[in-house]
């Protein structure tokens, strides 16, 4: 900036600023190379360099902060770890906080911190104290802080600013949308919601599924180029040319200081889609996700076939490794599991559990259910059934002393069998109907039904257990009439609709979100009393 009397402040004696990337390559914190890469990007876009360097991964958050503070002689504040109350942000109108780039964020004393981006304004200071009456205090934030906040303030935000909130909403800004999101952000992003699933396609921003509705991120539209660069990220070389030649693949993975995750790869329109769910690494415990006790019996059982079922995305292979981490601390047995992929990953506790995966360890199910009794196993879990042959040794594992585990994908606890039924051509079916009969401990069905107070889900859940009646019915392919017979309520049916009229009845869910998932709307309304 020129003096009145023309000269620029270096003609004059005055110290010359030292700019940023100057200032951090003198630090050590980057290098005269990432400092060239940075300055590029930063001629695409319109963004500060510090924000750029940090979107590159050359730089962390607290180094950029810790240098802004001394460059301006000025403490620097991190918003994503703090909080701000209300009645602080009222100090000072929204409109003001956008035009300025200011953010309140304490009031102690009659001194207001203001966060700037550009704290040796001055004039700005200057109109906001006499303005407001208060004396302000300046503190620095990095550029892409302050836009998080105040979008946030933008979108009506009326209950204070949470640092969390910030630091969310910091990954789907559009001021960082010009490229796609680093894979590691993404992750991290989809952690932080709580979100069920994260979805990468070409031609649409990355989503993520909350409360089982697809939510998009304020992003710019991937293209096929970056779908491809995301999946050879996450895939090995074999994994990579695997996929190459089926055009798709399920793979499970740790992703390191991050979580561990399943992920889907398929390809759309010539092009390469991905769909990613988060697997905690703890084993949750029946009570932690809500199940029914009396599951813990029949887990322990010697023999027979447990079945879970529900549509994708329900929780079904959860329960199924809650139940298994039960037998695992229970009963000193020999494990075999085939799943596809292996999501969670069980330690050896009384029992040897050997987790097989489908496309790694054997070819596919019913490959590898062909040698499984070879193993030795007593409790076999194969986590989904899905063509006749894994059915039918299935059944006879079941029926030969071996405890079996598996979940399907089907409306309820009796549909299921309707299901198997069907697989088999007729001549079959009445001998598949005795061996069912004779094997079937349990089939469970279950959904996740988004709660009233919108903190996740909730599980509602329909039992059908064996008794002698339960074999009579199943013999004479009677399946109708169980539900027909033991709506009300029985030791060995407790319906769906039963358990989300429960949970509507508690106040834990809503109606409408209880409703769509009813077997029998007409005997569902009859349980809550609420009319059509």
């Amino acid at each position: 900036m020129a003096t009145q009397s023309g000269k620029h402040a270096s003609e004059v004696g005055m110290p010359k600023k030292e700019l940023l990337g100057e200032a951090l390559i003198k630090s050590g914190l980057i290098s005269k190379e990432q400092l060239q890469k940075a300055l590029k990007r930063r001629a695409q876009v319109d963004l500060p360099l510090g924000s750029i360097l940090i979107e590159m991964g050359f730089l962390s958050t607290e180094d950029l902060l810790d240098v802004l503070s001394k460059k301006f002689g000025v403490p620097a504040v991190n918003l994503f770890k703090l909080d701000i109350d209300q009645s602080v942000l009222d100090q000072i109108p929204a409109d003001k906080m956008k035009q300025y780039k200011i953010l309140p964020i304490s009031m102690e004393g009659g001194i207001l911190t203001l966060a700037m981006i550009s704290p040796q304004d001055f004039i700005v200071i200057s109109d906001l104290e006499f303005t407001i009456g208060k004396k302000i205090r300046p503190v620095i934030v990095p550029f892409f802080m302050m836009e998080s906040a105040l979008n946030l303030i933008s979108s009506d935000y009326q209950n204070g600013l949470k640092g969390d909130d910030i630091a969310i909403h910091a990954l789907s800004e559009k001021t960082q949308a010009h490229t796609a999101p680093q894979i590691e952000k993404l992750l991290l992003y989809f952690i932080k919601t709580g979100a069920s699933d994260m979805l990468l396609t070409a031609g649409a921003p990355p989503a993520i599924k909350i409360r089982s509705e697809v939510q998009r991120i304020s992003s710019s539209l991937l293209t096929p180029v970056e779908c491809e660069d995301y999946a050879k990220q996450l895939l090995d070389q074999d994994q990579w040319e695997k996929f190459l030649h089926n055009n798709e693949l399920d793979i499970a993975m740790t992703y390191p200081n991050i979580g561990r995750f399943r992920m889907n790869f398929y390809r759309q329109r010539n092009s390469v889609s991905i769909s990613i769910r988060h697997v905690t690494d703890k084993i949750p415990t029946l009570n932690e996700l809500k199940l029914p006790a009396w599951l813990r019996d029949y887990a322990l059982k010697p023999q027979g076939l447990i079945l879970i079922s529900g549509p994708a995305g329900h929780g079904k292979s959860t329960t199924m490794n809650a139940m298994l981490d039960i037998i695992n601390a229970n009963r000193k047995a020999n494990i075999i599991t085939l799943e596809d992929p292996v999501e969670y990953l069980h330690k050896h506790k009384k029992s040897n559990i050997n987790q097989r995966e489908v496309g790694r360890d054997t070819e596919s199910f019913a490959k590898g259910l062909r040698g499984i009794f070879r193993q030795a196993p007593d409790v076999i879990v194969i986590g989904e059934l899905r063509d006749v042959e894994s059915f039918e040794i299935a059944l006879r594992a079941a029926r030969t002393g071996h405890l079996v585990l598996s979940t399907m994908n089907a409306a309820d606890s009796t549909a299921i069998i309707r299901i198997i039924i069907n697989m088999f051509p007729a001549n079959q079916q009445n001998m598949v109907l005795m061996l069912l009969a004779e094997a079937l401990v349990l089939s469970l069905a279950q959904r996740l039904i988004p709660r009233r107070d919108g903190k996740g889900v909730i599980i509602a859940t329909e039992k059908f257990a064996n008794s002698y009646r339960v074999s009579n019915f199943i013999r004479e392919g009677k399946l109708h009439q169980i539900r027909s017979q033991m709506e009300g309520g029985t030791e060995e049916f407790s319906s769906l609709d039963a358990s989300l009229a429960e949970l509507y009845k508690k106040g834990i869910i809503e109606f409408d979100d209880a409703f769509k998932h009813a077997i029998n709307p007409l005997f569902f309304r009859e349980l809550t009393k609420v009319k059509a």
